[in-house]
């Protein structure tokens, strides 16, 4: 059977900085809405206010990054997608340190799933391309 001369390849690392940034302002947005929404916080105050802490500080950390959609771009990307992974790991230890159960520790647990799996293992570096075509001799 002959090698095919060219093939198409999608790189699971598509979360590049045009993508971060794109879904940056709706996480913000919403970091500070559902836990109104979802009503966390009736047992302990923290796993409200945590959430909607986060959020402005996300919307602030957004809004000066220096990415497509940052107003003030004084932060470089890489320090905006450290901070991120800190968010992450802290969500993810937050029901633990805070004794949070239930809707409360889903919710943390859930968006530390989706906040590390997005800057740890879907996040692209910057030099590479979503989609490559890969020539062969």
């Amino acid at each position: 059977m002959a090698k095919p001369k060219w093939r198409i390849t999608m790189n699971i690392r598509f979360v590049d900085r045009r993508v971060h940034a794109l879904i940056d302002y709706p996480v913000a947005i919403s970091l500070m809405a559902m836990p109104f929404v979802l009503g966390l916080g009736a047992v302990n105050p923290v796993a409200k206010w945590l959430s909607v802490a986060t959020g402005v500080a996300a919307l602030l950390l957004t809004l000066l990054t220096d990415h497509e959609l940052g107003v003030i771009r004084v932060i470089p990307y890489s320090i905006h997608v450290a901070v991120d992974r800190v968010v992450g790991t802290t969500f993810l230890l937050a029901p633990f340190v805070f004794g949070m159960v239930g809707i409360d520790a889903l919710y943390y647990w859930a968006n530390a799933a989706a906040v590390l799996t997005a800057t740890a293992i879907l996040n692209a570096p910057e030099q590479d391309g979503n989609l490559r075509v890969m020539v062969s001799n």
